[in-house]
């Protein structure tokens, strides 16, 4: 509260120096609106907020969170309250009389709008640490009316879509975000938000417009870092591993190397790595490291130490299906394959709806069982193809169980399927390619009278 207290006065002074010395100076006078002041703390906190991230202060989940709330928090000061301003003529007072006029009313005004319009409780984060629900609905309930009244108002489409994807009223922050139109071309944020909410509707997956949106996001802010994060993602679920390293280490580039975020990225790195069966990382490429690191990333210790942490705050929390998902991913990469299995076993309903999380379930059982997909392995990988027909690791590993299983006709099904995904002249696609000729000389090898 009381930095907020600060930063009020502060701004009360600037705006007070604006408003008198053109009055010490000439005749003219000019009114003022309380939306500015709102919005220049609120530019400020943001700032500080970005900074944040940034040093790996916050988790970017908390970045989020406290970012929208941020937005929320101007709902109801998107339309400003000027004065009108005075018509020039025969003057009642002097400049100077009427200088001191502005200088004692303008605190008392600025005060007076924020007790008004303002919440002064959800300054204190201590306080109030975060808005009811209900309270939050009717901001919404509220913008949304003014936004019927002026549809032409596209920043309010904007901050009222962002307060959709809070509320998780994706289809509403949809048309919100199309009835904004061009006015988000040039924040990266609300494109980013876009991105997720369309991303949202397709089942979490960032193919299409959402990795068009974040593209574009990033060339507006080339280092943003939910921008790489995402971009990295999508990368990640078209299968395209190295493509996701690469923007990864970019972001890991950008952050603290000792922060949490940091090492979580690394794991992620070190996911995507052995998901596309990549070399290790070239130690000339890599950032900095804290010290003890290993030349190629994190050690062992410090990795461990990572998973460890994760899986104790589990416990705590054993509906986060996400987490346990996470942990699930890190055991496997830990060589725990028992250990990945039964917190694969922990992830709820996400076992069921998830296709990426289902192949990769598939793809632990069939490590464990040393490359053998019989069983339970086959009947996941084709619980995930019902789900999404053309998720490639799942595809992969179907023509790997037909293969094996000597039904070449049924491999070269799948393996075509997965080039209609490649990229035309990709390192991958060749390889697929050379499957298929492989399995067609078999076929032709076991027609043969």
């Amino acid at each position: 509260m009381n930095v907020f207290i600060a930063i009020a006065a502060l701004l009360t002074l600037l705006v007070l120096a604006w408003l008198l010395l053109p009055l010490l100076r000439s005749s003219h006078r000019s009114g003022i609106s309380s939306e500015g002041l709102n919005a220049a703390i609120h530019r400020d906190q943001l700032l500080a907020l970005e900074a944040d991230l940034a040093r790996g202060v916050i988790h970017q989940e908390d970045f989020e969170a406290t970012r929208d709330e941020l937005q929320l928090r101007l709902l109801d000061d998107t339309q400003s309250t000027p004065m009108a301003p005075t018509r020039q003529g025969k003057r009642l007072l002097s400049p100077k009389a009427t200088a001191a006029i502005v200088a004692l009313a303008t605190p008392l005004l600025a005060v007076g709008l924020y007790l008004q319009l303002g919440s002064p409780a959800l300054v204190d984060p201590v306080q109030n640490p975060q808005m009811g629900e209900q309270e939050i609905r009717d901001m919404i309930a509220k913008l949304a009316d003014r936004q019927k009244e002026n549809p032409t108002d596209l920043k309010g489409w904007t901050m009222l879509a962002r307060s959709y994807r809070v509320m998780g009223r994706l289809d509403d922050a949809r048309d919100a975000f199309e009835k904004a139109g061009n006015y988000i071309d040039t924040d990266p944020d609300a494109l980013l938000d876009y991105a997720a909410v369309l991303g949202g509707l397709q089942g979490n997956k960032l193919e299409g417009k959402p990795t068009a949106l974040i593209e574009q996001a990033l060339k507006v802010s080339p280092e943003h870092p939910s921008g790489l994060m995402l971009l990295g993602i999508a990368a990640y679920q078209r299968a395209d591993y190295a493509g996701a390293v690469k923007v990864w280490e970019k972001l890991v580039s950008l952050m603290d190397p000792a922060s949490p975020n940091a090492q979580q990225m690394q794991a992620n790195i070190a996911d995507a790595r052995a998901q596309g069966k990549l070399p290790p990382a070239d130690a000339t490429k890599l950032p900095p490291v804290p010290a003890g690191a290993a030349a190629g990333g994190m050690t062992p210790e410090m990795i461990n130490q990572m998973v460890e942490r994760l899986a104790t705050r589990l416990k705590d929390n054993p509906d986060d299906y996400t987490g346990w998902a996470r942990l699930a991913n890190a055991y496997k990469v830990q060589g725990k394959l028992d250990d990945a299995a039964q917190a694969f076993a922990k992830t709820g309903p996400l076992l069921t709806t998830d296709a990426n999380l289902i192949t990769q379930y598939a793809d632990l059982l069939a490590t464990r069982a040393k490359g053998d997909f019989k069983g339970q392995p086959i009947t996941l990988i084709n619980q995930a193809l019902r789900i999404d027909p053309k998720q490639p690791n799942a595809l992969m590993m179907a023509a790997q169980a037909a293969y094996q299983a000597a039904d070449y006709a049924k491999a070269i099904g799948y393996w075509e399927t997965v080039l209609t995904i490649l990229p035309g002249n990709s390192p991958d696609s060749q390889q697929v390619k050379a499957e298929i000729a492989d399995a067609k000389s078999k076929m032709g090898a076991q027609n043969k009278p």
